[in-house]
């Protein structure tokens, strides 16, 4: 058996902090957070109330994001410090999950900060994880590399939400005294398992030898310079720019499910276990559906498998108007299951194919930035709507919209020659 070389370790490790952050994204996010929000700490909230509170929280934590993550990736390349900003990202995210354990019912406020704050320190790290990609594989390898990063996300957010759903199901098992207390218990779990997988990639991801440390302040202004080249430099580069535009339309509606999903099923009367199943079946088909995605990136060219998986979505979307019934809600979370973790990889490993590599941490900054811009618009969008109509179900045809436009954008974007 061939021993594994410093290049797989160092592709491997850097795919395993997508495993150890997902648990926040499945666990925390989508998850337990909306159905305690609502059930426990907005206990006396009206829910179109409760609804609109977590959409707004939502979406404050990706505006927070959407003025950060530029500089602090144009930040992070000076002196090659994306590990280090990434540190400090996963530490906070951390700590601040932790911290929702000691927050006690009704106190919703003080839940919904810890939540943006938790939130904000998870889209960053993704800022500084993302363009790490382009040091830990070469450009052929984009697709199948990014790939394997969602489908590990998937399988270890769902490996500990499926812990955190026999926690809650049989507190007793676990010598807790009840779903609340179990339900709490949760985001330690979570934030233990974030901090302790993410090891692997500061040991064996090796960036650049940095030249020289500049101050805090230094790097600060010296960031803003480099990110105003950056812009200056994206407005000569009209593949990128039509694909940031198209990124920014379609990836709001494919986030805006993700985020929303539970609490739009909490609103049409399904069971909060039945939404939690739900989410676990999108876990465990997203890890060989995301795997299989790169692979077809690889075949069929990134830009068509994206469309495919775009296509799907919508359809998706379509479906979830009409939902009635519960078992509806199951057929939506595997087709999901099947294209969501798709969409992800390649858009990122299409973005890392139209960029100068040099100045990934910027660019990437810019990438997800205009990301949490859509998030800031969605998942306001979608509360706001259900608030004014009362009506759930007649949010989710915004999310239609976007995705559709954000397709017709996508097939204007034109690969250079050498990309596929």
């Amino acid at each position: 058996m061939r021993l594994m070389g410093s290049r797989d370790r160092a592709r491997w490790s850097w795919a395993l902090y997508d495993w150890a952050n997902s648990a926040f994204a499945t666990t925390v996010m989508a998850g337990f957070f909306p159905i305690f929000f609502k059930s426990w700490w907005s206990a006396d909230v009206p829910d179109t109330v409760s609804t609109l509170h977590l959409g707004i929280g939502s979406s404050a934590a990706s505006l927070i994001v959407l003025f950060l993550a530029p500089m602090c990736g144009a930040v992070a390349d000076l002196g090659n410090r994306k590990k280090t900003f990434l540190g400090w990202a996963t530490a906070l995210g951390v700590i601040t999950t932790a911290a929702l354990f000691l927050v006690d019912a009704g106190q919703w406020r003080v839940a919904l900060v810890l939540f943006v704050i938790a939130s904000v320190a998870f889209y960053l790290s993704m800022v500084f994880y993302d363009s790490l990609l382009v040091t830990v594989a070469p450009a052929a390898d984009y697709d199948r590399v990014s790939a394997l990063g969602y489908a590990l996300g998937y399988l270890g957010g769902g490996l500990l939400l499926a812990v955190n759903v026999w926690m809650v199901f049989a507190p007793g098992h676990f010598g807790l005294d009840g779903l609340t207390s179990a339900v709490r218990w949760t985001f330690v779990t979570v934030a233990l398992w974030w901090a302790v997988f993410a090891v692997p990639l500061f040991l064996h991801v090796r960036e650049p030898a940095p030249v020289r440390a500049p101050s805090a302040h230094a790097s600060i202004r010296q960031g803003l310079d480099e990110l105003a080249r950056t812009l200056r430099r994206i407005r000569g580069q009209t593949a990128i720019i039509t694909f940031l535009i198209a990124y920014w339309l379609y990836i709001d509606g494919v986030y805006t499910i993700i985020r929303m999903a539970v609490d739009f099923g909490l609103n049409l009367g399904f069971s909060s276990t039945s939404l939690i199943l739900a989410l676990l079946l999108v876990q465990f088909i997203g890890f060989p559906a995301a795997v299989a995605f790169g692979h077809l990136g690889e075949r069929w060219g990134t830009k068509k498998a994206l469309y495919l998986g775009l296509v799907v979505y919508m359809g998706v979307t379509l479906w979830g108007y009409f939902l009635t019934h519960v078992w509806q809600f199951f057929v939506m979370a595997a087709i999901i299951g099947l294209v969501q973790g798709g969409v992800q990889a390649l858009s990122r490993s299409l973005f890392a194919r139209l960029i100068d590599t040099g100045h990934a941490g910027e660019y990437f900054g810019i990438y997800n930035m205009m990301g949490k811009f859509a998030a800031v618009l969605g998942p306001a969008l979608v509360g706001l709507t259900a608030f004014m109509t009362d009506s759930a179900r007649l949010s989710i045809l915004s999310v239609l919209v976007l995705l559709g436009l954000g397709t017709l954008a996508l097939a204007r974007v034109r690969m250079p020659a050498t990309a596929s």
